[in-house]
């Protein structure tokens, strides 16, 4: 015998419920089979909501009437299936237990409430009429079929809405052997009887527990649980969309995933079947030639390649924390407690206790906070009273993350990646508790983390690939250039197991979202037609709505407003990435501020390209400081478009063509005059002095411009450039004068003394700016290790490509602790 379980989606409408008739049919015809069915999709909430509303006197109609036409539906297009369906037959039944319902509603309204007796014969009429119709189905087809009564025959202790089965008297009742092995066997689910023969239901969605039941009664060769997904996975996939597909599972691990919220199976499932060394098989029935999880006992399945088998997420918990010194080597006060929540009817869920044995906390279902805590209350009231314990403290809005599986028992290292991971996904645990028998570890999150908890964890466990999630502001030419490096890079970042998915692209005005990585084969057209204006706040609430585990925030503007953003990015999750100089040269107030905020949360600041564009120039500078170097002089070329006119000069050229072909070949801003006032210079010469850790303000650099004070004041920049020439003969003497002393012009920003100073000097052939032209950058660190010959980093610092370049290993940077 073969018992198959159908749930509400695959009895949800005609094809899907006569899809389930035809996999029972199919069973039957290879073993003798028996179907356990659940209400239709839907039918269970509309009966609940019936009850509740009439209660309150409210309008039942809606529900009413929906309610009977998912039933109408089914058995309308299972007639058109086979005229043989005594559609008349079943509809009449229909129409009787819904009269019925009507009747017991009429009741409820007069008595302004709701009797569990009666709820429990309300709601669990949908399985009922599942049986009718199915028993219809299968009488068409020219079969037999024997309907086992759950109220006669499943014996059931416990109360009218939660009560659980005696297998050995129900084994008794059905009795396997006085039923034809050519009939097929059905029986609704969700339902048994008290000893008084009364229905009683066995717990919301308990139609998973009814099979275990049956199966265990009847000695089955396999109970299947027929759902919406191919099997079980090492997490729910509607989260994590690349959760594996587990063919196997133990017992153990199975009731250790279900019992932490994995929804697939009911937690009480696999108890009967355990007894009986049954398996269970979790099957799909939209997809029935996939081969499923089994769940069994066998030693082999338990611990194959996988040391953890899954994850699961338990939500809607509270916390409570009983402490004080009167808990301290008092015997028998962890008993007191736990006593008192059974006494209450209160199920604990998870325990963890203080070292100190000052504190027990335990979480509970956020339904049964009230009825807890006047327990404990009543429990501890001279205890309260006389200070010897604190407050009861209650923590509410909790999730339990559970990793599990029977490899761990032997595994090291588990619990390490399952914290680092929350750790790293600037997820705070409240508490900790790991099972006694080691195939399980939980961790308490707050609800609104527990998404992401999953999805980090997930992460460090079972995916080699690691994934950053870009969010881009500004698609200029750095910015653009940027988009293409990650498209051309795709297939070689995949090879080492790195996805970059660029889930947000936003100008100045507009705003491109997809929360699996926007297709970029057309993005300028796209984000020229976009319609969602930008909004930081839009980007915030998609990262919370779709649960972004490692978003990367990274503005390649030149704004001053989007580095205003940066100290709230970092406090909100996102790691901030940028070559935009205007954060790091505010106020130090504000440096300051986003140092903390990255400590704080986890995250990183990286600003790589903010001096010498492709250069490695901060990373390099933070790792000497670290390793205990000190800088004691700076010289460095830091613009590259005033290394290449400086250059240019003394090849000949006057001052005003080497502007003119700066700008040309795109070496300056638009306006040269960005270039020319050294303002940028200073910039970088101050975010220098400040990771050397000198406090200094954008004002304590002495700027020497290149052009004289007030040229070409209020003019465009096409007048400034017809103007330009009359500089030319002060650089040509200037010029002449250098050369004639072995020595050339070059525009360099000083750190010496504490000071910073920004000027044209005058290098010979000893120093090593001498020969930094063509748009190079330069920058010379004399320090403690390295003296008198300094570190010298060379390279182009002007261009898109090299100063995207930088911005993509910051961002790759991300991915490493």
């Amino acid at each position: 015998m073969r018992v198959l379980k159908f749930g509400g989606t695959s009895l949800a409408n005609p094809e899907r419920f006569s899809q389930a008739a035809r996999l029972i049919e199919q069973a039957h015809l290879e073993e003798q089979a028996a179907g356990v069915l659940s209400a239709p999709a839907k039918i269970t909430n509309h009966l609940v909501a019936l009850s509740e509303k009439a209660a309150l006197n409210q309008p039942t109609d809606s529900h009413f009437n929906e309610a009977l036409d998912i039933f109408y539906n089914i058995i309308d297009g299972l007639y058109k299936e086979n005229d043989k369906f005594d559609f008349d037959g079943v509809k009449t039944f229909i129409d009787t237990e819904f009269a019925q319902i009507q009747s017991l509603l009429e009741d409820i309204r007069q008595s302004g409430k709701v009797e569990d007796k009666i709820k429990a014969t309300i709601d669990s009429r949908g399985e009922k009429l599942s049986i009718a119709m199915m028993r219809a189905w299968f009488e068409a087809r020219g079969y037999t079929v024997t309907q086992i009564n759950p109220v006669e025959k499943l014996l059931a202790q416990g109360n009218y809405l939660e009560s659980s089965v005696n297998i050995e008297e129900s084994t008794k009742r059905i009795d396997a052997n006085s039923i034809p092995k050519k009939n097929v066997v059905l029986m609704a689910g969700f339902t048994a009887g008290n000893d008084k023969g009364e229905l009683v239901l066995l717990g919301r969605n308990g139609s998973d527990y009814s099979a275990a039941c049956l199966a265990a009664c009847l000695k089955a060769s396999v109970c299947e649980i027929w759902t919406d997904v191919d099997g079980v996975y090492t997490c729910d996939p509607r989260l994590v969309p690349d959760a594996v597909l587990l063919p196997s599972l133990s017992y153990r691990e199975a009731m250790e995933l279900s019992y932490f919220g994995a929804k697939v199976i009911h937690p009480r499932t696999i108890g009967p079947l355990v007894q009986s060394n049954i398996p269970c098989l979790i099957k799909n029935t939209g997809n029935p030639t996939a081969l499923g999880t089994i769940i069994d006992g066998n030693k082999a399945s338990e611990s194959k390649e996988l040391q953890v088998k899954g994850i699961a997420n338990l939500d809607n918990l509270a916390m409570f924390n009983v402490s004080g010194p009167g808990l301290q080597g008092v015997v028998g006060m962890a008993s007191r407690i736990f006593s008192a929540m059974s006494k209450a009817g209160v199920s604990v869920i998870l325990i963890t206790q203080s070292s100190s044995e000052y504190s027990i906390s335990f979480c509970v279902p956020v339904k049964a906070i009230e009825t807890a805590k006047k327990a404990l209350e009543t429990e501890f009231e001279q205890e309260l009273k006389s200070q010897a314990l604190e407050p009861i403290g209650v923590i509410k809005d909790l999730s339990i993350i559970s990793v599990v599986g029977d490899g761990m028992q032997q595994a090291k290292g588990i619990a390490a990646r399952f914290f680092s991971a929350l750790a790293q996904a600037n997820i705070s645990i409240v508490a900790i508790a790991q099972g006694s028998s080691e195939r399980s570890i939980s961790a308490v999150v707050a609800q609104n983390k527990a998404i992401e908890a999953v999805k980090a964890t997930h992460q460090a466990l079972f995916n080699k690939k690691k994934i950053v999630d870009m969010f881009l502001v500004g698609v200029g030419g750095v910015g653009g250039q940027l988009i293409e490096q990650v498209k051309s890079q795709k297939a070689y970042l995949e090879k080492k197991d790195i996805e970059i998915r660029i889930c947000a692209l936003a100008n100045s005005t507009k705003m491109l979202l997809n929360e699996n990585g926007l297709n970029l084969d057309n993005w300028q057209e796209d984000l020229e037609n976009a319609t969602q204006p930008s909004d930081f706040d839009v980007l915030l609430s998609f990262i919370k709505l779709h649960h972004v585990v490692n978003p990367v925030f990274v503005d390649c503007t030149s704004s001053q407003s989007v580095p205003d953003l940066y100290a709230r990015a970092l406090n909100e999750g996102f790691h901030v990435v940028t070559p935009n100089k205007k954060a790091n040269t505010r106020d130090m107030a504000y440096y300051n501020l986003l140092r903390e905020n990255a400590r704080k949360n986890q995250r990183k600041f990286l600003y790589d390209t903010n001096v010498g564009a492709g250069l490695p120039v901060i990373e390099n500078l933070q790792n000497l400081l670290a390793a205990g170097d000190e800088v004691n002089c700076f010289q460095g070329i830091l613009s590259g478009s005033l290394s290449f006119i400086f250059g240019k000069l003394e090849e000949g050229l006057t001052f005003s063509q080497a502007t003119a072909l700066a700008r040309e070949k795109g070496f300056t801003e638009p306006d040269p005059r960005d270039d020319l006032s050294g303002k940028d210079v200073a910039r970088k010469l101050l975010i220098l002095a400040r990771e050397i850790g000198l406090s200094l303000e954008l004002d304590d650099v002495e700027i020497e411009s290149v052009l004289p004070e007030n040229f070409s004041e209020g003019k465009s920049v096409e007048q400034f450039m017809e103007i330009l020439p009359q500089l030319d003969q002060k650089f040509s003497i200037r010029t002449k004068k250098a050369n004639e002393q072995g020595k050339v012009l070059r525009y360099v920003g000083q750190i010496e003394k504490n000071k910073c100073k920004v000027s044209i000097i005058e290098v010979d052939a000893d120093n090593p700016l001498y020969k930094v032209k063509n748009g190079e950058n330069a920058l010379t660190f004399y320090t403690r290790y390295y003296h008198p010959i300094p570190l010298l980093l060379r390279g182009y610092g002007a261009g898109n490509a090299v100063t995207a370049a930088g911005i993509f290993a910051d961002i790759l940077r991300t991915l490493h602790n």
